[in-house]
């Protein structure tokens, strides 16, 4: 079964948003595509610049290995200093089959 995570964050007050939008292609071309059972991922920006990125994993346990390593990967780190740490908020939840 696979694994669906959630992740909203606002960015860091006068951050970019253009900017920013090339960092985060660059986190999943130059990261998070290139990690073992990545499946997909899309970025999307509410009218008050809250960003909702929802990531499907093949398992849980590609996810685990993947986040375990995101915070001190050399691809990420541009991307998170554009990130306000304090409005994250996460979720995982397992794909439903029909």
């Amino acid at each position: 079964m696979s694994t669906v995570e959630t992740v909203r964050f606002k960015l860091m007050p006068g951050t970019d948003t253009t900017d920013f939008e090339t960092l985060d292609r660059r986190v999943e071309d130059d990261y998070m595509a290139k990690r073992p059972g990545f499946l997909s991922r899309e970025v999307s920006r509410s009218d008050d610049g809250e960003y909702l990125v929802i990531v499907h994993w093949a398992t849980p346990e590609d996810a685990d290995a993947t986040m375990e390593g995101f915070f001190s990967a050399a691809e990420t780190q541009d991307f998170l200093a554009a990130v306000d740490k304090t409005t994250v908020a996460s979720g995982r939840y397992a794909r439903l089959t029909r």
